[in-house]
């Protein structure tokens, strides 16, 4: 039916059966996260080589925002500048920005509660009544 969503997503043939190696430019945080969150798609085999991008720049959020929650324990989130005045620091900033991001991109793959009740993969690729 038009405009309905599937209750499962059917196992891709092209999925893979093995945890891909991390891009060699992720950070040590992005890698460990690729790591992580490859081998939860793999095992509901709905990782696909064509997503691989999508994990990526996923991975490289998350790396961005443990970078910036690091630089903020260090730093505090604010600043004083030579004028006196206090100033969010722009890890804040960055912060912010590496949440949302990997925020979407997490439910894009699936990685959500809300996102893992629809993306859910099954084995029976009789049922197909979706693409109705």
């Amino acid at each position: 039916m038009k405009g309905r969503k599937p209750a499962t997503l059917p196992a891709s043939a092209s999925a893979v059966v093995d945890v891909p190696r991390p891009p060699a430019l992720l950070s040590t945080d992005a890698r460990r996260e690729w790591k992580r969150a490859a081998a939860v798609l793999v095992e509901r085999k709905i990782l696909t080589p064509a997503d691989y991008e999508t994990l990526a720049s996923y991975c490289i959020a998350v790396g961005m925002r443990n970078d910036a929650l690091r630089t903020l324990a260090k730093d505090g989130a604010t600043f004083v500048t030579p004028a006196g005045m206090v100033k969010r620091h722009p890890a804040v900033g960055n912060l912010n920005d590496a949440i949302a991001l990997a925020a979407r991109l997490a439910a894009e793959l699936g990685l959500t509660p809300v996102s893992r009740a629809r993306v859910t993969a099954s084995d029976d690729d009789a049922d197909l009544s979706f693409l109705d």
